[in-house]
C-alpha cells in the first residue's frame, strides 16, 4: 500500500526529523549530544559573516545552545568527532565504526589522486608527517614551516596545498589522524587513538552492516527519501548501493508519494513500513521566525528543499560578484513550516552591530508589521549570540 503525503505533512515530517520542531528550554551538554545524534551531523564551515555554520545551525534549533558544550563534547568527552560527510562535519563518535569504511574507501582513491598533484616524494612526505605527529603530538599545518625552510621538502611540483598539508589531510581522510581541536579555525591534528575514545574505536562492522546502517540511519533522519537522497545524506554509499539496499529491504519499506510545493506530480519515495502513524505523531514546527545558516541541513539537498518548500536557494560565495542574484552569503528565513525569504547581513564586531544590507521576501509573502517585528526580534537574538549589541538596517535594506 502506498502512503500519500501532502506537501504540508511532508514539510512537517522533515522539519521534525531535522530537529527544528523541538520546544525551546535549556539545552544541556547531554541534550546537545542527543540533538546532534538526532540530526546526524552538523556541517563545519570557515565563513563567519555572522557566526560559523555549526554554531548557527545549533542555535537555530535551540537558542540556549552554548558553544562551550560543543567544545567539551569534541575535545574533552570525545563524544563527537570531526570528519567528512558531503563536507567537513561534526559527527557523533558512536558512528565512528562506520566511518572506518569511509577511511578504507578513501585510502583506495586519495593516494593515487593526490600523488598526481606531486611529481615525486608523496609517500616519503606522508610517512614523515605521520612520524612527527606520532612523536610530537598535536600539530597544525603551520608547525611544518620549519621543515620547508630547512629544505626537507622533496623535490617536485606541488599543488595549491603545500606537501605537509596534503599529507595531514590524507591521514585525516584515511583515519590515521583525527582533529583534536582547532586554534582560530586551523585544524589541530593528532593520532586517532589519542583523540577518539577506545570504546568507539574498538567496534568493527562488516561491509554489509555498514551499507545497511548508512541507508537505514539516513532514511530515519529524512523520514522519506529517494535512493539518491538516501545516498547523499551521509555521502558514505553510492546511489547504486542505496538502490540495492532498497531492493534488498522491500519488506521493511513502503512506497510514498510526496506532494511537491508547486502542486505538480508527486515524487515517488520510500519510508519505513508503518510510517503513517509515526509521521502523524510528529509535532508541527513552531510558528516563530528563524534565520537559518546557509549550510543548515534542512537545505543541504537543494533539489529536495525546492520540491518541499518551493524555495530556490544557492550559496553564491563562489559566484563572481557581478553575477550574484542576491549576495555573497545570504541567510534563508524560516517561518513556521515555510521558507519566507532571505536576508543579506554581516556582523561588524568592531562597531558592535549586525548590519542588514537587504531583505528579500518570497513573492507570496507580505512585509506585514508583525512579520517585520518578528524578524527584528530574531535578528536581536542572533546578534547577541554573535556578540554584537544592536541591529542596524542600512539604506535600501527593503529594496525598491
Amino acid at each position: 500500500m502506498t502512503l500519500h503525503l501532502s506537501n504540508a505533512d511532508a514539510r512537517r515530517v522533515f522539519l521534525a526529523k531535522q530537529g527544528l520542531s523541538r520546544p525551546r528550554g535549556a539545552l544541556t551538554r547531554a541534550g546537545l549530544l542527543e540533538l546532534i545524534e538526532t540530526v546526524g551531523f552538523v556541517q563545519v564551515d570557515s565563513i563567519s559573516t555572522v557566526e560559523r555554520a555549526h554554531h548557527h545551525i545549533l542555535f537555530a534549533r535551540n537558542p540556549s545552545y552554548k558553544r562551550a558544550h560543543l567544545t567539551a563534547l569534541l575535545e574533552k568527552d570525545g563524544a563527537l568527532f570531526e570528519h567528512w560527510t558531503h563536507d567537513a562535519a561534526i559527527i557523533p563518535s558512536a558512528f565512528f565504526p562506520y566511518w572506518k569504511h569511509r577511511f578504507a574507501r578513501a585510502q583506495a582513491t586519495l593516494a593515487e589522486r593526490w600523488r598526481s598533484w606531486h611529481e615525486n616524494g608523496f609517500e616519503t612526505y606522508v610517512d614523515h608527517v605521520l612520524q612527527r605527529v606520532r612523536h610530537e603530538g598535536r600539530l597544525m599545518a603551520r608547525d611544518f614551516e620549519q621543515d620547508r625552510s630547512a629544505g626537507k621538502r622533496p623535490a617536485g611540483g606541488w599543488w595549491n596545498w603545500h606537501p605537509e598539508k596534503t599529507a595531514l589531510e590524507y591521514h585525516w581522510r584515511t583515519g590515521a589522524l583525527a582533529i583534536a581541536g582547532r586554534e582560530g579555525f586551523q585544524k589541530v591534528y593528532d593520532l586517532t587513538e589519542r583523540v577518539i575514545p577506545a570504546h568507539y574505536r574498538a567496534s568493527e562492522v562488516s561491509e554489509g552492516a555498514f551499507t545497511d546502517w548508512a541507508c537505514t540511519s539516513a532514511l530515519e533522519r529524512l523520514g522519506f527519501a529517494t535512493h539518491g537522497e538516501i545516498a547523499a545524506f551521509w555521502d558514505l554509499v553510492s546511489p547504486e548501493e542505496a538502490k540495492g539496499w532498497i531492493e534488498a529491504n522491500r519488506e521493511r519499506l513502503e512506497p510514498v508519494l510526496v506532494a511537491p510545493a508547486d502542486g505538480g506530480r508527486p515524487r515517488a519515495s520510500h519510508a519505513f513500513a508503518g510510517s503513517a502513524a509515526i509521521f502523524d505523531a510528529l509535532p508541527a514546527a513552531p510558528a516563530r521566525l528563524r534565520v537559518l545558516s546557509p549550510f543548515d541541513p534542512l537545505l543541504r539537498d537543494r533539489a529536495r528543499a525546492e520540491r518541499l518548500f518551493g524555495f530556490s536557494y544557492r550559496i553564491e560565495v563562489f559566484v563572481p560578484a557581478p553575477k550574484r542574484v542576491y549576495g555573497y552569503y545570504v541567510f534563508p528565513i524560516l517561518e513556521g513550516d515555510r521558507m519566507v525569504g532571505r536576508i543579506d547581513m554581516k556582523a561588524d564586531r568592531k562597531a558592535g552591530t549586525l548590519d542588514v544590507r537587504r531583505l528579500w521576501l518570497e513573492p507570496a509573502v507580505r512585509a506585514s508589521a508583525g512579520r517585520l517585528d518578528a524578524l527584528d526580534a530574531e535578528l536581536a537574538r542572533l546578534g547577541r549570540f554573535a556578540g554584537v549589541e544592536r541591529t542596524v538596517y542600512l539604506d535600501g535594506w527593503r529594496g525598491g
